[in-house]
């Protein structure tokens, strides 16, 4: 490894120092989590500081465990070990179920191998009810994990459209109000992800519709989340106005949320919405 030394290095040695490549380097300068010490004015060349080698040591760390990076940045800018502990444990919690999604893979990959089931059945049996249930959980979590990868192809944008629309087509069919308005609000981030704001605009919306006319059905943070889902919709269409005014709103009613833990996650959220 290359010694430390006092004055700013090229981004890559940088690089080569901390073992992150250039591509991310730039990609968290870009999202705030890992700003340069220095850019030319004139090249736009970025330059690193020694005292930043702990910071990016500690990003590859939580990348490498595939921590989102909104996780990331809260893990970085927080002394409460307490949010430390529930942004851990959240994403142990996401990681056990991908692994469970993963073994059901591998379980029914086997049969098929070994010849002991048809690759197309000949008789199509109409969706039972569980059915519907066990897709409408397998696909949103599916979204959801599209939805935290850094980088995705266009394919992987596609297959997070459909995941989360049939997500929400399963929920239309078994599940509660509380379930159709999370794969409403689960559409409307999909879209805001994607920096389509018209389509989640729409789905906050109906969100937003579905909470406030079935309010008893629902927990305390669901309508709180509607309006972060405005708030993020409106930034990334670039109206200012509303997304301040949807912002204000979602911290309002999420100062009533009973539980610590889900107040802190909307509080989380609410700080990464910007335009």
């Amino acid at each position: 490894m290359e010694s430390l030394q006092t004055e700013l290095m090229s981004i890559g040695r940088f690089a080569r120092l901390t073992g992150l490549t250039v591509k991310a380097l730039r990609h968290y300068d870009e999202v705030g989590l890992l700003r340069p010490a220095a850019v030319d004015p004139e090249t736009g060349y970025r330059s690193y500081g020694a005292e930043q080698v702990r910071r990016a040591s500690a990003i590859r760390m939580l990348r490498r465990l595939e921590l989102p990076l909104d996780d990331v940045r809260a893990l970085l800018t927080t002394d409460d070990p307490e949010l430390v502990r529930r942004v851990l444990v959240d994403h142990q919690q996401r990681t056990a179920i991908r692994s469970a999604e993963l073994k059901v893979v591998l379980q029914g990959l086997q049969p098929l191998i070994e010849g002991k089931e048809p690759v197309m059945d000949t008789n199509a049996a109409a969706i039972d009810l569980e059915t519907h249930r066990r897709l409408g959980v397998d696909l949103f979590n599916k979204a959801w994990t599209l939805m935290e990868k850094e980088t995705r192809t266009r394919e992987e944008d596609d297959e997070l459209i459909h995941c989360a629309h049939a997500s929400a087509y399963h929920w239309m069919h078994v599940g509660t109000a509380a379930n159709r308005a999370r794969s409403e609000w689960q559409c409307s981030r999909m879209y805001s992800v994607l920096g389509r704001p018209e389509p989640a605009l729409r789905h906050a919306q109906r969100c937003l519709e579905i909470c406030e006319s079935e309010a008893a059905a629902l927990e305390d943070w669901d309508l709180p989340f509607a309006y972060e889902a405005l708030a993020r919709a409106y930034a990334v269409g670039g109206d200012a106005v509303e997304m301040s005014r949807c912002l204000e709103r979602a911290r309002t009613l999420g100062a009533a949320i009973v539980d610590d833990d889900d107040r802190a996650l909307l509080a989380v959220d609410l700080a990464t919405i910007r335009t």
